[in-house]
């Protein structure tokens, strides 16, 4: 049987709301520092990113895992934040690597904030999904999951997905499911892209820039090496986010999905003929939710 993340007694406590399970425990339990800024710390269940002109940050998960469900509460730069970029995103290593990523594109005061999303597989990405907030993500901590599983990645804000991506590996479409990946967040200059195709760059009078994150929940397999693969694809009580409940989104979630897509996405590059040159990723033509 997989094995799944505990946590002592004395953090441990489950609570179960519209089918949402919350998992007390401390960031500093789950996550360290990996670069960056020396203003930028963790402190008990919260973590604070600073990026200046000399230098972003950013901290990454302890253990890997292989599938299961990884939300964090991340409060946004506010203000000018042109040509930064936020990340939450679950990746291995190496060439060949896997990725499932949350980039969110700052922008001037008073224009909403870009939610980019991105999968790779075996090293290849080129799977861009864009939104505009609905919300003020500055304003405070919102929810931010991915949910991952053999059938499909499910990316959700405040419980709402708003993309997903299935598992068609059997018509010879990659998916992530053989590599074992830590979740990292990090805050950095990306004025090169990140805000109105590099055109706005990054003012530095209003620096230091500083994000948030709290409630790091890594509910999810450990990866163990190869066997893992396995273990953690298996269906059982412990390997919860396998179960049917979590096969397939449910009519409700189907339905606040599709006005997320119809209502707040800018960008899909299923959409982009002229990207591929009129030949499109081969999911592009598959159902994926």
């Amino acid at each position: 049987m997989a094995r799944f993340q505990s946590f002592s007694l004395a953090f441990l406590v489950i609570v179960i709301v519209s089918n949402h399970i919350a998992v007390d425990a401390n960031i500093s339990k789950n996550m360290v520092i990996s670069w960056g800024h020396s203003q930028s710390k963790i402190i008990g269940d919260s973590l604070q990113l600073v990026l200046d002109n000399s230098t972003g940050s950013g901290a990454k998960s302890k253990r890997s895992f292989l599938f299961g469900s990884f939300e964090a509460r991340i409060k946004l730069v506010p203000g000018n934040s042109a040509g930064v970029v936020t990340a939450y995103y679950l990746s291995s290593t190496g060439t060949a690597h896997d990725e499932i990523d949350y980039e969110f594109l700052g922008n001037v005061t008073g224009q909403p904030y870009t939610i980019h999303t991105n999968i790779f597989t075996k090293g290849v990405g080129n799977r861009e999904q864009q939104f505009r907030v609905w919300f003020d993500p500055t304003a405070d901590f919102h929810n931010y999951t991915i949910h991952w599983n053999p059938n499909a990645v499910v990316w959700y804000i405040d419980g709402t997905p708003i993309r997903v991506f299935r598992n068609y590996e059997n018509q010879g479409i990659a998916f992530p499911n053989k590599q074992g990946m830590k979740i990292y967040t990090s805050l950095w200059n990306a004025d090169d892209w990140a805000t109105q195709g590099g055109r706005v760059k990054t003012n530095w009078i209003y620096a230091p820039f500083i994000a948030g994150l709290r409630q790091f929940r890594p509910r999810a397999c450990y990866w163990n090496g190869v066997p893992s693969i396995i273990q953690c694809a298996t269906k059982s009580l412990a390997n919860w986010w396998n179960s049917p409940a979590y096969a397939r989104l449910s009519r409700p979630q189907l339905a606040k999905l599709n006005e997320i897509q119809s209502k707040y996405k800018i960008y899909d590059y299923c959409k982009d003929t002229m990207r591929f040159n009129g030949k499109m990723p081969s999911e592009c033509y598959k159902a994926q939710y």
